[in-house]
């Protein structure tokens, strides 16, 4: 092949002249420069790593190195193309390696500045007074929700429970650029999607306290949620797992010929499964209407994303598998709502997936079984929630158009609290489930052996009775 490669001139010319081959094999093709960001648009934008220029790029051979196709110092090469199995491709005579990271990150799109101020040229969607307001009150409920429901977990109320505290505006901007028919396929993290959707606070207590009117049938851990009435996808434990049914059910949609599109969640943590990657391969050859919106948090657990992997964080991976991507400032609920508009309008009305990468902060530990402070400085959170905080930035914007008081603020968190304190009382003082729906729904007809395990557990649980909580029923 090598020798082959070194006389390629002479061989083209031969086959051109003697073969007359030019037209079958080798196709002319005009390539165009790709775009490139200047020095200075990237500098107001780029999130920036500590340990970007220590880890990522310490070869610079293969940067310096030029597209092999479209800027080959050697014309006729340039202009040629083979064509193999998997497609046309331009051939080079040099051996060439692709760059294993590009030395300029990707940008990340925001509108709002830290301040709450609308940045100059910004390019987004306007957004009216009544969905502004609206926005800002789930944000602001969502944060007393789980402020409630935590303080609820450490007084031995409910068994565990796991915040979104920092990333309310992915949650609840991202659900406002939503239609009601788009299909949910959640991690854990996004209740907030529910929330604009209309379960109530007392819908959510009912969940984590597993008693009867939980939808899920006490079956699962609390904040595991889901509502087939808010095409809102149960949770499930095991991390990405939802990504390739997530391909499948935008196909489906695409086979029914929906005006909808799936919308899947994951954090960046999620990326290290294999289902990350194969959902996002399916979704691609499949054109199925899929949005993936990753929460780039900077934590899986205590694990970093320096440990996760080496790419320029997630927005990357889309490019691989032929997904178009954009990143996106996560705490700007302004660029979350237009990002997942512009993607919405994309996945439906193209047949196509899109990636979006949000970039934000675990301001909360990763649940009530986690200490955040032994993997991570106090000070690092501290300066995430109060400076960099997304419910906060988007206040200062809607205050800023006379939308919102203080006094609104005041009505608003006391009443959502009221409500809550409410709702928590009644789901605890409501029944548990019966103990027969831990072996109903698992098979049409229930098979001997489950029904000998379930009277086992019956005689167990009437033995000792007091290893059961109260309100149990056998």
């Amino acid at each position: 092949m090598a020798i082959w490669f070194a006389r390629s001139r002479n061989l083209v010319s031969s086959l051109r002249h003697n073969l007359c081959l030019s037209s079958t094999i080798l196709v002319k093709r005009d390539y165009s420069p790709r775009p490139v960001f200047t020095t200075s648009q990237l500098s107001s934008t780029v999130f920036l790593s500590p340990y970007v220029a220590s880890l990522r790029h310490e070869s610079t051979a293969a940067e310096k190195q030029l597209d092999v196709v479209q800027h080959s110092d050697d014309q006729e090469d340039a202009l040629q193309e083979l064509d193999f199995p998997g497609g046309n491709v331009g051939y080079t005579s040099e051996m060439k390696f692709i760059p294993e990271s590009s030395s300029r990150r990707i940008p990340c799109y925001r509108v709002l500045d830290e301040d709450g101020r609308i940045i100059p040229d910004s390019d987004y969607f306007p957004v009216s007074e009544k969905l502004a307001v609206r926005m800002y009150e789930q944000m602001a409920t969502l944060q007393v929700m789980d402020h409630i429901f935590y303080e609820a977990q450490r007084q031995g109320r409910i068994s565990f429970y796991l915040t979104s505290l920092g990333e309310e505006a992915i949650n609840i901007a991202s659900a406002a650029a939503l239609s009601p028919e788009d299909v949910v396929l959640p991690q854990y993290r996004e209740p907030g999607v529910l929330l604009w959707r209309g379960f109530t606070l007392e819908e959510f207590a009912n969940q984590c306290f597993g008693n009867k009117d939980d939808y899920g049938k006490g079956r699962q851990m609390p904040i595991h949620y889901g509502s087939n009435r808010h095409n809102y996808f149960t949770i499930s434990s095991p991390i990405a797992t939802q990504l390739p049914q997530a391909a499948g059910v935008g196909y489906s949609l695409k086979m029914e010929k929906k005006n909808a599109c799936a919308v899947t969640f994951i954090g960046d943590g999620g990326t290290s499964e294999g289902d990350f990657h194969a959902g996002l391969n399916f979704a691609a050859v499949l054109e199925a209407p899929v949005m993936f919106i990753c929460r780039n948090n900077g934590w899986a657990i205590s694990t970093h994303t320096s440990e996760q992997f080496r790419s320029d964080g997630i927005v990357v991976k889309g490019q691989a598998y032929g997904i178009r991507s954009i990143r996106v400032d996560g705490n700007d609920a302004l660029a979350v709502y237009s990002a997942v508009r512009s993607a919405r309008e994309m996945a439906v009305t193209e047949q196509r997936p899109v990636l979006i990468e949000a970039m934000t902060y675990r301001v909360g530990h990763h649940s009530t079984s986690d200490d955040s402070t032994k993997y991570r400085a106090a000070d690092e959170i501290q300066h995430w929630k109060m400076s960099r905080n997304p419910v906060n930035r988007f206040k200062k914007w809607v205050e800023d158009n006379g939308w919102w008081s203080e006094e609104d603020e005041s009505e608003l968190r006391s009443n959502t609290r009221k409500q809550l304190l409410q709702a928590i009382q009644a789901a605890e003082k409501c029944d548990k489930q019966p103990l027969k729906e831990l072996f109903n729904d698992v098979y049409d007809v229930k098979p001997k052996n489950l029904e000998e395990q379930e009277l086992g557990l019956k005689e167990l649980v009437e033995r000792q009775p007091q290893d059961y909580p109260s309100g149990f029923h056998v």
